[in-house]
């Protein structure tokens, strides 16, 4: 694996006094780190003809969550620049939706050739389901992104009702209930509907015995207006990214009932993808990019980093957010539940490189087949994209071109999947999805709304 030491940030020199260091921390939400409080930039590497991209421009998107951290980086510290690609444009997208409409026009037309993706998006725009007039936009998914950095925040007025890991447990289902029979459903929220966040409310709500088609109700909020809604009383939990459970923890208007990495540790995140004429244009470029986006991920990993990363990612341009609200999440901290107790675990902490289970960075197809069979489980997609699940997946995952990659920058081997498949997965409730046999997991389910 390549080194990064010499990129490694210096550790900063906070001022005395909490009202000192808040005020530091804060304008370092408005304005960039210093340069003397940075890390030296990633050096270009003398490229050799058959390495040189065919085109060093590109315009890649993104939402200002966690996820998006190694495309950033891959800019702020210079690996793009250092694999050729001296032109990247990084774009904040207004929404998910929005991401959706450029990555249709792409960048010829005013949008973007790729960028950060909840799943399975890339699969739903390539067979045409979520695009205007159903048109079908192949893309490939080159790389996961993250693990973890997910919660579901609950609004303060819930203190006391149970709100935690098993719902069921605590009685906080029949409360719910209640709230349903009395004419005041309870309103939760992801942001944007049939893929990742919406899937990770689903499953907790449906492991603690709750129908989230009948017993809730659940709608589409965009990320950035996460804590403005919880604030005004519109919503009573949110399922989103970093730092906005977070904030709304910190601005104490809600509490941290759950974590996605406690629901399914190790879990897949979101992933970089793009349109696969752009790829197939420019492949060595497309493996430039890829290669910049696999060493910002050890960068953002790599512990002495998490300062300098926290300060960048904080900046008005990227998140316009005080550092602190990244600097807990990337130590595994978080203040859990309606108690606020504090708890110090780096299973939970947002991982890019490597997690317990090993690569975090490498798109396994057995990832995009739950996503798929999730799908099924809520109706989402007919039961028969099942039968078609290895003819899509095999269409977009490009895990090929994240192996080519990772050996042409000396990646261990130890650290290169040799398997499509991750194996088993296991769920907080007991229940396990076996990729060999996506039907089992299905049955095991109690609570679905499957579609002929």
């Amino acid at each position: 694996m390549p080194q990064f030491r010499s990129f490694s940030r210096r550790h900063f020199l906070l001022a005395a006094g909490a009202s000192a260091g808040a005020s530091l921390l804060n304008s370092c939400a408005i304005n960039p780190p210093s340069a003397a409080d940075l890390s030296p930039k990633a050096s270009a590497l003398t490229l050799s003809p058959a390495q040189l991209p065919e085109v060093t421009t590109v315009k890649l998107g993104y939402i200002a969550i966690v996820e998006s951290a190694p495309l950033l980086i891959a800019e702020e510290k210079g690996f793009f620049a250092r694999h050729g690609m001296t032109n990247v444009s990084i774009s904040k997208q207004a929404s998910w939706g929005a991401a959706r409409d450029n990555i249709e026009i792409g960048s010829d037309g005013g949008g973007i050739d790729g960028g950060q993706w909840q799943m399975p998006m890339p699969h739903l725009i390539s067979e045409g389901l979520i695009t205007k007039a159903n048109r079908k936009i192949p893309m490939l998914t080159l790389a996961q992104l993250c693990t973890n950095g997910n919660g579901i925040a609950i609004a303060n007025k819930h203190i006391g009702k149970g709100f935690g890991l098993d719902l069921a447990k605590s009685g906080c289902a029949d409360y719910i209930r209640e709230m349903k029979a009395a004419g005041t459903p309870f309103k939760a929220a992801y942001t944007f509907p049939r893929v990742n966040q919406d899937f990770w409310i689903r499953y907790w709500l449906a492991a603690g015995g709750l129908d989230p088609d009948q017993d809730l109700d659940l709608l589409a909020v965009p990320a950035s207006q996460t804590v403005a809604n919880m604030r005004t009383g519109t919503m009573d939990g949110f399922s989103t990214g970093d730092p906005w459970p977070y904030r709304i923890v910190r601005d104490k208007i809600g509490f941290l009932a759950v974590l996605n990495g406690q629901v399914w540790p190790d879990h897949p995140e979101e992933y970089f993808a793009m349109r696969e004429d752009w790829v197939r244009q420019y492949p060595k470029a497309t493996k430039a990019i890829l290669k910049a986006v696999l060493e910002a991920q050890q960068w953002c990993d790599d512990p002495q980093n998490k300062e300098e990363l926290s300060q960048i990612l904080a900046i008005r341009k990227y998140f316009n957010v005080p550092a602190t609200f990244l600097q807990g999440p990337y130590q595994g901290k978080y203040l859990m539940g309606d108690t606020f107790e504090e708890i110090t675990d780096m299973s939970l902490a947002t991982a890019y490189w490597k997690d317990s289970r090993g690569s975090v960075s490498y798109p396994y197809k057995s990832h995009d087949l739950w996503f798929l069979t999730e799908s099924v489980r809520w109706g989402f997609l007919p039961q028969s994209i099942l039968a078609e699940a290895e003819r899509i997946i095999n269409t977009v995952n490009g895990e090929k071109y994240w192996r080519e990659a990772a050996q042409e920058l000396g990646i261990a081997a130890k650290d290169i999947p040799q398997d499509t498949s991750r194996g088993i997965e296991k769920f907080f409730d007991g229940a396990e999805f076996d990729p060999k046999n996506p039907q089992a997991y299905l049955d095991s389910l109690r609570i679905k709304a499957i579609r002929a």
